[in-house]
């Protein structure tokens, strides 16, 4: 391929203003923030990684190849509900965005999040069986054959579909890979959390595993749609199955070890106690 046709890759298959405007906002905030106080060179990385690999699956021609391919699609999924949400999770950027958006906008953001109905939603979805039940419950959801086919079909549940993955990444991935322990405000202990990443392993195995060793064509859209590329059905469908169920999964490998860092970084700090009497010394 031509340096034109990589390019052309960047070219968004279906133009989104909005789209847009929610990630140059977050790019911009996040960049000014950084100016005033930088976070450290890999939380800014991890940071601008996640975006980036968001924005290319939900606005680049990668899209359009995620219409017309079930592997692509997976893949765009495994972006949108895994990687990208985890890369930004792990920056802990939300001070930063609030610095890069001014006091005055960052005090109106807080009033909004403070609001009673909003705090009890945002809770309620923070709550640890909730959250596993709706990351692992959106997967099967989605990959639900009749749902899934008209999800395909239709333009706006398209976009609801690939949007609350987004978002449903963002909430799980912050709960497990929150800095801050139990005692600092954080909404789970170190322990259950890794309790939730066993948790969720063998259940994003089932869903991948059936896909994968179904004998027959479970997904039938996308030959209904036509293929972007002359690829046998099953193995599209065998793709698509293994990307849903080994780097999926596997990505409680890399969570589990941070949530052990933490663990030891939170039993190195020195307690109140030990504090106080190297104050007197």
């Amino acid at each position: 391929m031509s340096f034109s046709s990589y390019l052309e890759m960047l070219v968004p298959w279906q133009f989104s203003p909005l789209l847009v405007l929610i990630f140059a906002g977050l790019a911009i905030a996040y960049f000014r923030g950084s100016r005033i106080q930088s976070d450290g060179f890999w939380h800014q990385f991890s940071f601008w990684l996640g975006l980036i690999l968001c924005y290319i699956v939900l606005h680049t021609k990668f899209d359009y190849y995620a219409q017309y391919m079930f592997f692509m699609h997976r893949l765009q999924h495994l972006v949108l509900h895994h990687l990208g949400p985890f890369f930004i999770c792990l920056a802990a950027p939300w001070g930063c965005l609030m610095r890069g958006l001014g006091t005055k906008q960052s005090a109106r953001i807080n009033t909004l999040l403070h609001f009673k109905g909003l705090r009890w939603f945002y809770l309620f979805f923070q709550n640890p069986v909730i959250a596993m039940l709706l990351f692992v419950g959106l997967i099967a959801f989605w990959l639900n054959p009749e749902i899934h086919f008209y999800a395909m079909l239709n333009e706006s549940l398209y976009q609801i579909m690939n949007w609350s993955m987004l978002i449903d990444g963002l909430l799980f991935w912050w709960l497990i890979l929150n800095p801050m322990s139990k005692a600092d405000g954080a909404r789970v202990r170190y322990g259950g959390r890794i309790l939730m990443l066993i948790v969720i392993v063998p259940l994003q195995t089932l869903i991948g595993a059936y896909i994968t060793f179904s004998k027959s064509i479970v997904y039938d859209i996308y030959s209904v749609c036509g293929r972007a590329w002359p690829m046998n059905p099953m193995t599209d469908q065998i793709y698509g199955g293994l990307i849903t169920w080994i780097p999926a999964a596997m990505m409680s490998v890399p969570a589990l070890l941070i949530v052990i860092y933490y663990i030891l970084h939170d039993n190195t700090r020195p307690t109140p106690t030990h504090t106080a009497k190297s104050t007197q010394q």
